[in-house]
């Protein structure tokens, strides 16, 4: 009996989406600061811009 063997492929497309859509807006944010420290608070949005998403989101829908 071998252990280990077993093969579990979960999430694996959800995690290039999200990566494909870091990088876009880590690009965008940058292309669009004025300094360097926009710059940096531009990759630091990037990194949580699924909670700007949810938020307007909701806000929208008025829940």
């Amino acid at each position: 009996m071998v252990f280990g063997t077993e093969k579990v492929m979960n999430g694996s497309g959800a995690g290039a989406v999200y990566g494909l859509a870091l990088i876009g807006a880590a690009v965008y944010y940058i292309q669009h600061a004025h300094s360097f420290w926009e710059g940096v608070l531009g990759v630091l949005k990037a990194i949580v811009w699924p909670a700007f998403l949810v938020y307007k989101v909701l806000e929208f829908l008025k829940m």
